[in-house]
């Protein structure tokens, strides 16, 4: 599977900018296609491998969760929610891919975070209860139908 700029950018939470510097930097590979960056997921792996990128990642993670708990001024049902599945990372890929296609296709005020490590894949959605409370059953009425046509 390919993944877009826009698609890394979201899966890691890393703004189209710092892709592209770590792009010149060779942090990250990828290839243009037509005009528009392309990513194996293989090279999504390695970078989100990547030290540096790691550690930017799991900052980036916490501050989601800390920002939804220091908020007391919420003024609509908001939800953080944190799920861990052990899988591969490819399978953790192609769970990032289908919240991150879920989110770009609809416009939700939903923050979306994703790091893999040791076949562990943690997802962090936050935002207003009725959108993550959507994206959720989308997600689990997909799964669900595909374990049923194995």
């Amino acid at each position: 599977m390919a993944y877009n700029l826009n698609q890394v950018s979201m899966i890691t939470g890393l703004t189209a900018r710092t892709l592209q510097n770590h792009l010149k930097q060779g942090i990250l590979s990828g290839e243009k296609i037509n005009g528009v960056w392309s990513f194996t997921g293989e090279a999504l792996n390695e970078y989100i491998a990547h030290p540096s990128v790691k550690q930017v990642i799991h900052a980036k993670h916490h501050s989601v969760v800390f920002d939804f708990l220091d908020d007391s001024f919420k003024k609509t049902n908001r939800i953080c929610t944190i799920m861990d599945f052990p899988v591969s990372a490819d399978e953790a890929l192609s769970i990032a891919s289908f919240f991150s296609s879920m989110i770009s296709s609809s416009g939700n005020d939903i923050e979306f975070r994703f790091i893999n490590e040791k076949n562990l894949a943690r997802f962090i959605l936050s935002g207003s209860e009725e959108q993550v409370s959507h994206l959720m059953k989308a997600y689990y009425a997909q799964d669900s139908a595909a374990d049923s046509n194995e």
